[in-house]
């Protein structure tokens, strides 16, 4: 199916969960995640009218760069090496994946201006996944203070891959009330109004507990092409 057709699918699934809970669609921010597919594959999602792409490794997002430039608005969506942020610094708008002082001290140092950063929650407390403790989250952002290109512009989680409707509820309700905890703080630098989380299998439930965005890979652009 080409990207067009899935994407109308997508946006149908978001609609209605939107309509559940009383919310606008266009609150709702679709993340094509390219990271298995080509660029050819990613340009067709930017022909469909999909404006902002993700990628998790800076090679796979470097090679789509040299050919899409800055045509779509880009994500960087994965674990981030603080040795490889000066490879992708300038040429993203927004980082899901921040989880330690070390890297937020390497974004500030290499950026040439501000950073839209999301703080990475592993709110299922899995030993798999990255992320900071739900109870490690505050005093981690107060940290930042000093960062003068760190804005906090929200949190992101993965939830369990689980087709349990209570579980990834609980995960997504844990993140909002986070943020909420977060925005309480008056931080300047930490606006903190996104919420990161749901993907393919679980973006309709996410967007229903409050999620501002959706990383939609699979379901959307496909697992190669």
């Amino acid at each position: 199916m080409r990207v067009a057709a899935k994407y109308e699918l997508i946006r149908q699934q978001i609609n209605e969960a939107c309509e559940k809970t009383g919310r606008k669609p266009d609150e709702v921010t679709i993340i094509a995640v390219t990271k298995y597919v080509s660029t050819q594959r990613a340009q067709e999602a930017l022909d469909a009218g999909i404006q902002h792409l993700g990628e998790n490794r800076d090679e796979g997002m470097l090679e789509k760069w040299e050919v899409l430039k800055d045509k779509p608005i880009w994500h960087f969506i994965g674990t981030l090496q603080t040795r490889k942020v000066k490879n992708i610094i300038d040429k993203v708008e927004y980082i899901h994946s921040l989880d330690r002082l070390s890297l937020a001290q390497e974004i500030n140092k290499r950026a040439n201006s501000k950073v839209k950063c999301l703080v990475q929650v592993n709110v299922a407390e899995e030993d798999s996944k990255h992320g900071l403790a739900v109870e490690e989250v505050i005093d981690f952002i107060k940290s930042l203070g000093s960062l003068e290109n760190i804005i906090v512009a929200g949190l992101m989680t993965m939830a369990p891959l689980t087709d349990d409707e209570e579980v990834l509820r609980d995960c997504f309700q844990k993140l909002r009330e986070l943020r909420t905890q977060v925005q309480s703080c008056h931080l300047d630098y930490a606006p903190c109004s996104e919420l990161s989380m749901g993907m393919s299998n679980d973006f309709a439930i996410a967007i229903e507990e409050g999620a501002t965005m959706v990383r939609i890979g699979t379901a959307l652009v496909g697992e190669a092409g």
